[in-house]
């Protein structure tokens, strides 16, 4: 099994920037792709980036310039560095890991608001 552990969300101002870190433990061998997936109220839950255990990296069209995904293999973490937030971008943000199975983290609630 897989346990995946979120921080960074929180209140930011639209422009602003906000970096989301999610660490895996447990059977972190069968782990190929993470990424992070979004879900705003009254709204199916999207995906906004994934990266791949060699680096690939995909992209929702709506965060693509503004969001930026890395993984660190060592660590067994990824990271979703977000900037120029919009208020469209409120949203809770799941952490997603996983291959054959799909591993979700607890949630982050990011708030983008003036």
């Amino acid at each position: 099994q897989v346990r995946l552990v979120e921080s960074g969300g929180g209140l930011v101002q639209p422009g602003g920037s906000l970096r989301l870190s999610c660490a895996a433990s447990g059977s972190i061998l069968s782990i190929n792709t993470m990424g992070w997936y979004r879900q705003a109220p009254g709204k199916q839950r999207e995906l906004v980036a994934l990266v791949t255990s060699g680096g690939s990296t995909n992209y929702a069209d709506s965060v693509k310039g503004r969001f930026t995904i890395s993984r660190d293999n060592a660590k067994n973490t990824v990271y979703l560095q977000m900037t120029s937030l919009k208020p469209e971008d409120t949203a809770v943000y799941y952490c997603y890991a996983g291959n054959g199975f799909a591993y979700w983290g607890q949630g982050t609630q990011v708030t983008v608001s003036s």
